[in-house]
């Protein structure tokens, strides 16, 4: 991808989610937004590389939006009354996105379909993006997005944050689709360019936003926390040269010592509110990490201790994973390789669970086995610092 259109790729989605958002609240309608909004990206895709990024994208966007939506309304009597709110400036509200995101989230559709809607609409990512995420092919996410949109529009879902008695049953999706918007700009799946700083901030930005309408929902706390712990370390995660350096050879001076303590504090507040959940027990996972003075004091088996909590009140493959890299520097290669062949079937399309297989070979003395999972590894993953990582390993064995 050349400069010039990522640049491009980067303008239109930063402003995506609001000029959504912007419409469903003018239009009340989540199927023609969603129209209009694809028309404005298509048209700008195919301007924008010609005339030159406009001086106002998020202006020009809304005109082309309004343009095609004016010729629409005037064919539906039923609309004429809302052609007369179709103005720019529209004054942005706060909480439009978050709007939004409660509408995609909506119980009457099924879990799957909201969160890949939401991802799709809100945040602005490609339907491959979405797959990689949910560890599937293309096809079954755009259906699922199909027919959540036509349920939308026919069960007349309202355009609205719920109230308190409906909060439940709609937030963990709401976290869901964050968190799974973080980890696509933390390390991204499919693009050339190892992570997606833009998709980082909007999760964080969102985060931050549902933090401060819910303050005291601790899983929003521990969700915020763990977003700004990964983020107090983001300039020692790559070199110069866009290079990934592994977590035990980063540079911890480089970290933003401020913003972890900020997070510790975060944590404590979600605490104190007695109800633990999974994203505060992964907060915690990364504080343990970020507040060591070094890799070699971590405390790992505080780290596998909150990951056998986390799996009890989650069960995950990633989890587990996740836990096995604890278990081999608190007992060893071998513990952790009965651990990794519990998950095995379930991840024997993900990445990461090939990258370390290879690790914890090589540790066993197996090489051979360990050379093949670093290409199973590199056959799985798009990501070019992945990529370079996985190669350079292969180059010197």
């Amino acid at each position: 991808m050349s400069d010039t259109h990522a640049e491009l790729a980067r303008v239109v989605r930063e402003h995506a989610g609001q000029l959504a958002a912007s419409l469903v609240h003018l239009l009340g309608d989540f199927a023609a937004a969603e129209d209009l909004v694809q028309d404005a990206i298509e048209a700008a895709l195919q301007r924008w590389p010609v005339d030159g990024i406009p001086e106002r994208p998020d202006a020009w966007l809304f005109t082309v939006a309004r343009r095609r939506g004016l010729d629409v309304l005037r064919r539906q009597a039923r609309y004429r009354d809302k052609l007369a709110r179709l103005q720019w400036p529209v004054p942005a509200e706060p909480d439009d996105r978050l709007r939004l995101l409660f509408t995609c989230c909506h119980p009457a559709l099924p879990r799957q379909a909201q969160v890949a809607l939401t991802l799709r609409t809100v945040c602005g990512l490609t339907t491959a993006q979405i797959a990689a995420a949910f560890l599937v092919p293309e096809t079954t996410v755009a259906r699922r997005i199909t027919r959540a949109k036509r349920k939308i529009a026919e069960a007349g879902i309202p355009y609205r944050v719920p109230t308190d008695v409906e909060l439940p049953e709609r937030l963990d999706e709401v976290l869901t689709v964050i968190y799974l918007l973080y980890n696509e700009g933390y390390l991204s799946s499919i693009s050339e360019w190892p992570r997606s700083p833009l998709l980082a901030e909007d999760a964080e930005w969102l985060a931050s936003a549902l933090a401060w309408t819910l303050p005291r929902e601790p899983e929003v706390l521990g969700l915020l926390a763990l977003i700004r712990l990964h983020e107090a370390r983001a300039a020692a995660r790559f070199d110069a040269d866009g290079r990934l350096v592994l977590l035990r050879d980063q540079d911890r001076s480089r970290w933003d010592h401020n913003a972890i303590a900020d997070a510790g504090r975060l944590i404590a507040r979600a605490a104190a509110l007695r109800r633990p959940g999974p994203y505060q027990l992964q907060a915690a996972i990364v504080a343990c990490h970020a507040e060591a003075p070094s890799w070699e004091a971590t405390d790992w088996a505080q780290i596998v201790v909150l990951y056998d909590m986390l799996l009890a009140l989650a069960q995950s493959p990633v989890t587990r994973l996740n836990r096995a890299i604890a278990v081999r520097q608190h007992r060893g290669a071998a513990a952790a390789m009965g651990e990794l062949d519990v998950v095995a079937e379930p991840l024997d399309r993900y990445a990461l669970y090939h990258a370390t297989r290879a690790e914890f070979l090589r540790a066993l003395g197996r090489p051979d086995e360990a050379r093949e999972a670093d290409r199973r590894a590199l056959a799985l993953t798009a990501n070019a610092a992945q990529t370079e990582l996985l190669d350079e390993r292969l180059r010197w064995d």
